[in-house]
């Protein structure tokens, strides 16, 4: 479906002085070539300047039969005829042509960079390449990326690069190298168009895109002559007969040859559309053939299929067979960022999105096939199109009598490619799906031909156009009626009465004129009148254009503030703005050198004549397009608030777009008040998630008060979440208990509701109403209701979060209840780990601590750490406490806050927690002389080390600021290094400073892989320090003793003899190799 509005997009025409008749037109680069009806004369005017001057003219050396400029290089290609033949020509440097030099330049492709003419001074003329080609060019297209020249051939496309040299400050040259060839067998192009490495061709009823893309590794695209080329490529399998059936169809030609003549008959195949990987299966071979000296530094071509699309004549368009032909296929790529990143070739700036588009006679399509392809629009016309243009804004086309201005998606499309966040709570932009609009129909009388530049359409019309057309359509008509006549003539000779047989009507009523009379023959423009003019129509500026189609959707509101027009039009707008906002040339006016001395809207082509050059100016210009785009992200707001449908959640993205604070959103909604239906769920929905968000403003007590009225009235249940967003803390605390106690009386009570009450009633300072709804669930249920809304303890997110006053009463009373929720929350991703370190400090800033931290914050990660199953939570929680452990042991200050659990009671509930060894207590007994919260720091410490789960190398920088100075510093230390497996450090650690606890630690540690230390290293130690006391430590001696026992049991006779030291006394030695040797025998 296509809306119809009747804007006015056409701003102003103007008649191109033109002196004799035009026959081919085309414009780019600010200026329009007209070819004279003669076809060897080619006149250049000034778009942009009022009256269109003469910028020059100069003659061809044929009859131009096509003409094409390249805003890239700023050249004209042409295919010219001369003595019945077709040339291929490319005009440069044709303004210098103005300042009537009359000097020309002809060369072929590749002379001129190669040759030695470059020699001597540069010389300021326009030259004329002459391009050879081994097939007559049918049909050109030039790259509006980088300029390279595509040209189509019986069943082959040809590739020349764009080559530029510059030879001075103010001259350069241009020229062209062949460097690929495409095979297409069984095609010929009528048209093609090439952009960014993708390339088009065109047939009758056929369109085919392709990419050339880079495929390094790739192995090397298969040459024309190494496979035979498909003869029946465009034809479908199903309809190619096989050769059993030969015969059968010569004999049939020869049967038919006598009577009818074979350009009587076709063979339409069916409709069919391929995008993508199954476009590759449409039966068109393309072949590639490198012809460029650079192909092996390029790297390897591959050709991707994007997209296939044949079809057949439709005959109840209005259009005969003959008529039913694709036309104006055509490239159009969009650029929204001014950052050049380099593409094939590396020239020109990477397009966001590239469109192709192409028409039928009634119906015209556009496909993105840039990122995936897909079908963006489809246009049925009123009546049959001529020639159709896509633009960043517009599409126009032309019919007999009128130009038509459609709008397009392509913003949508690009705006979704350029910012990932659209379609989402933050942004929106109107669906590419949208239906299009036809937005005027400009009557011209005999339109001809359509060329387009920038804001400028340039029209052709002839008045006297329809003369011959006329005279052929009676022609045909007179001898339809005579075929008519002789057949019935004939059956009602032989008995047959054709109006009583329905097949035989049918079959009478049909066109018998076969296709070479039908088929009406170009007519060459001189063989017209001289009824004809060359317009220049001006395209309004997208600001002026929106500000009228807001006025005109007021129409619509006024009669239905539901109306679907309403929003259709609105959409349009935004649309409209969006898409000038992306243009490049607006997003950053002041990095456009061609536009310098213009303003915003030079910049675009809207002001041809005005001088204005200052920056400021552009930059104002922007800011009046930026506060129109916000304009309309309101507007969208406001349609979308009002809906209760699907789509009513697109008032949030529009409305936080727009700029509007909450206030002003819903002073534009108040009015919904008093109407029947009330606020919509559009607004409703805004509010609610605008009420959700963390960084919203905070709203006066009269706004607030009207959020709690509106939610009280159309979403009660939603009370207790609005009541706690901190966007309401000037809400009066009276009002929402009042609401509060409406909606439990209307329902069960829920425990987020029984806790909003009690943090209103702490707002009002009546701890009695307070400690009546906190004693109504247990705990438990509370951390529950916190984890519904946890807005109640914390306001803000990141590096703001602010504890409630709700939170700061619980933290001097129920400090276990508030580390719960808070562990509660973490578990449940309410709150990241940095939020609650970043809450619990802001809550005890103003409490004397330790240095270490808060100790509730101590409190929370040891709690976590029991809850937490996220292996990366619990490191990083283990590596927290561990410092904060050393730390406090280390500073040893009373902290002064009793902590929620004791060491018994982590380890008996978390198993992180190991129960120290015995060796350890013996260091650090529980009357150790140190002061008991630091006793307490101390012994979690080592249960911390003591378990299974802590990295012990993770802490060896916190244990620099731990001294070992005492028994325990000394404890840490020897745990960490017996924990890295340094157990003979730690035996020599023990040994002077703590020899009594050895044997323990040596009955702990020195077991299965270590047991040979107790032999190695520990009763070479004990003899040694033993001999050294002279025999007089009764610690060494006991402790000698022991690791004797161990060692007798451990070892044979033999090497525990050799074991013994030579001046040991017998007596002390014998009895144990005595065990070990009773040992050895029962054994």
């Amino acid at each position: 479906m296509v809306h119809v509005y009747n804007c006015h997009p056409f701003a102003s025409q103007q008649i191109v002085p033109a002196e004799q008749e035009p026959g081919l037109v085309c414009c780019g680069g600010g200026a329009l070539f007209v070819v004279s009806a003669g076809g060897c004369k080619i006149e250049a005017f000034q778009l942009e300047e009022e009256g269109c001057p003469l910028i020059c003219r100069f003659a061809t050396m044929g009859t131009v039969q096509s003409i094409l400029h390249s805003e890239i290089g700023d050249y004209l290609v042409t295919i010219e005829e001369k003595n019945n033949a077709t040339y291929l020509r490319a005009y440069t440097n044709w303004r210098y042509q103005a300042a009537e030099k009359t000097r020309v330049g002809v060369r072929l492709l590749g002379h001129f960079l190669r040759g030695s003419s470059l020699c001597g001074a540069p010389k300021e003329q326009m030259e004329i390449i002459e391009i050879p080609l081994f097939q007559r060019p049918l049909c050109v297209a030039c790259c509006g990326v980088t300029g390279d020249l595509l040209v189509g051939c019986p069943k082959s496309l040809v590739l020349f690069s764009l080559k530029r040299q510059a030879l001075n400050d103010k001259l350069s040259i241009l020229d062209f190298e062949r460097c690929l060839i495409l095979h297409l067998p069984g095609l010929s192009a009528q048209q093609v168009a090439i952009c960014a490495g993708y390339i088009a061709l065109q047939a009758e009823l056929e369109v085919l895109v392709v990419k050339l893309e880079r495929l390094p590794g790739a192995a090397p695209t298969q040459k024309p002559a190494d496979k035979e080329f498909q003869d029946h490529s465009l034809v479908p399998k199903d309809m190619i007969t096989g050769a059993e059936h030969d015969n059968e169809i010569e004999v049939r030609k020869e049967g038919l040859a006598g009577h009818l003549d074979q350009d009587d008959f076709f063979i339409f195949p069916k409709h069919q559309e391929l995008l993508g990987d199954r476009a590759k299966d449409c039966g068109v071979k393309v072949s590639l053939e490198w012809t460029s000296m650079e192909s092996e530094a390029r790297g390897i071509l591959a050709i991707t299929y994007i997209l296939y699309r044949r079809f057949a004549p439709d005959f109840f368009q209005g259009c005969s067979v003959e008529e039913t032909r694709l036309h104006s296929l055509q490239f159009h790529p969009v650029f929204t960022s001014n950052q050049e990143v380099c593409v094939e070739g590396g020239r020109g700036v990477e397009p966001t999105c590239v469109f192709c588009f192409f028409s039928l006679p009634n119906t015209g399509y556009v496909y993105s096939v840039r990122g995936g392809v897909e079908m963006v629009s489809v246009y049925q016309y009123p009546e049959k199109a001529q020639q159709a243009v896509l633009t960043d804004l517009f599409l126009h086309i032309i019919t007999k009598n009128a130009l038509q201005c459609f709008s397009v998606r392509c913003a949508a499309v690009a705006a979704r490619a350029e910012d990932p966040y659209i379609d989402t709570t933050m942004k929106a932009c109107p669906p590419i799906t949208m239906e299009v609009s036809a937005l005027r129909i400009q009557l011209f009388i005999g339109l001809k031909a359509l060329c387009h530049d920038r804001h400028h359409i340039v029209l052709l019309t002839a008045a006297d156009v329809e003369t011959r057309e006329v005279t052929e359509r009676a022609a045909r008509r007179s001898l339809e009626c005579k075929d008519h006549q002789t057949l019935t003539g004939i059956f009602l000779a032989i008995g047959i009465e054709p109006s009583n047989t329905t097949g035989l009507e049918s079959f009478l009523a049909r066109s018998f004129l076969n296709r070479k009379s039908s088929f009406t023959k170009p007519r060459d423009p001189s063989e017209l009148s001289h009824g004809w003019n060359l317009y220049v129509v001006n395209t309004v500026p997208p600001l002026q254009l929106y500000n009228e189609m807001v006025e005109y959707s007021k129409k619509y509101e006024e009669t239905n503030p539901l109306s679907q027009s309403c929003l259709h039009l609105l959409s349009e707008a935004h649309l409209l703005l969006r898409a000038t906002l992306l243009d490049p040339r607006v997003g950053n006016p002041v990095d456009q050198p061609q536009s310098s001395d213009q303003n915003l809207a030079q910049s675009l082509g809207y002001t041809a004549t005005d001088k204005i050059g200052s920056t400021t100016d552009r930059t104002t210009d922007r800011q009046e397009l930026q506060q129109a785009f916000q304009e309309s992200c309101a507007h969208l707001g406001d349609c979308f608030s009002r809906f209760d449908k699907r789509d009513c959640h697109l008032a949030l993205p529009y409305y936080n777009m727009s700029g509007l604070s909450v206030t002003e959103v819903i002073s534009r909604n108040r009015c919904l008040s008093s109407s029947p239906c009330g606020y919509g769920k559009g607004f409703l929905f805004f509010l609610k998630h605008s009420l959700y968000e963390e960084t919203m403003e905070e709203l006066t007590e009269e706004t607030a008060n009207e959020v709690l009225d509106i939610f009280g009235v159309a979403e009660p249940s939603q009370l207790p979440h609005v009541i706690a967003s901190p966007s309401m803390v000037r809400a009066s605390p009276d009002s929402g208990l009042a609401h509060l106690e409406r909606l439990e009386a209307i329902g069960a009570p829920s425990v987020p509701l029984t806790l909003s009450k009690a943090a209103l009633a702490l707002r009002m300072g009546d701890l009695q109403l307070y400690r009546q709804h906190m004693d109504r669930h247990t705990e438990m249920l509370q951390v529950y209701g916190f984890i519904e809304e946890h807005r109640l303890l914390l306001h803000g997110r990141g590096h703001a979060v602010v504890p409630t006053p709700l939170a700061r009463h619980l933290r001097d009373n129920q400090g276990g209840l508030l580390v719960a929720a808070m562990v509660a929350l973490h578990e449940n991703n309410k709150v990241k780990l940095d939020e609650a370190d970043l809450f619990f400090q802001e809550l005890c800033g103003n409490l004397s601590g330790p240095q270490g931290g808060p100790q509730l914050l101590v409190d929370f990660w040891e709690a976590l750490l029991m809850a937490s199953s996220q292996e990366a939570v619990i490191q990083e929680l283990l590596f927290r406490l561990t410092s904060v452990y050393i730390d406090r042991v280390t500073r040893r200050d009373s902290h002064g806050m009793k902590p929620l659990k004791t060491t018994d009671d982590l380890i008996n509930s978390c198993s992180h927690y190991g129960v120290p060894y015995p060796w350890v207590s013996i260091l650090t007994p529980a009357h150790f002389n140190i002061i008991q919260d630091d006793q307490e720091d101390l012994q979690k410490l080592q249960s911390l080390l003591c378990g299974p789960t802590l990295d012990v190398s993770s802490i060896l920088p916190l244990l620099e600021q731990l001294p070992d100075g005492d028994n325990a510093g000394l404890s840490v230390h020897v745990l960490c290094a017996t924990k890295l497996g340094r157990h003979e450090s730690s035996i020599e650690r023990l040994l002077d400073r703590c020899p009594q606890a050895i044997i323990p630690y040596a009955n702990h540690e020195l077991q299965n892989n270590q047991m040979a230390l107790w032999w190695q290293k520990l009763f070479p130690e004990l003899c040694e320090r033993t001999r050294a006391s002279g025999g007089e430590n009764t610690i060494l001696l006991s402790a000698l003793k022991e690791t004797l026992v161990v060692v007798a049991m451990e070892l044979n006779p033999l090497e525990f003899l050799d074991l013994l030291p030579d001046d040991g006394t017998a007596h002390f030695f014998l009895p144990h190799l005595l065990k070990c040797s009773q040992r050895n025998l029962m054994t």
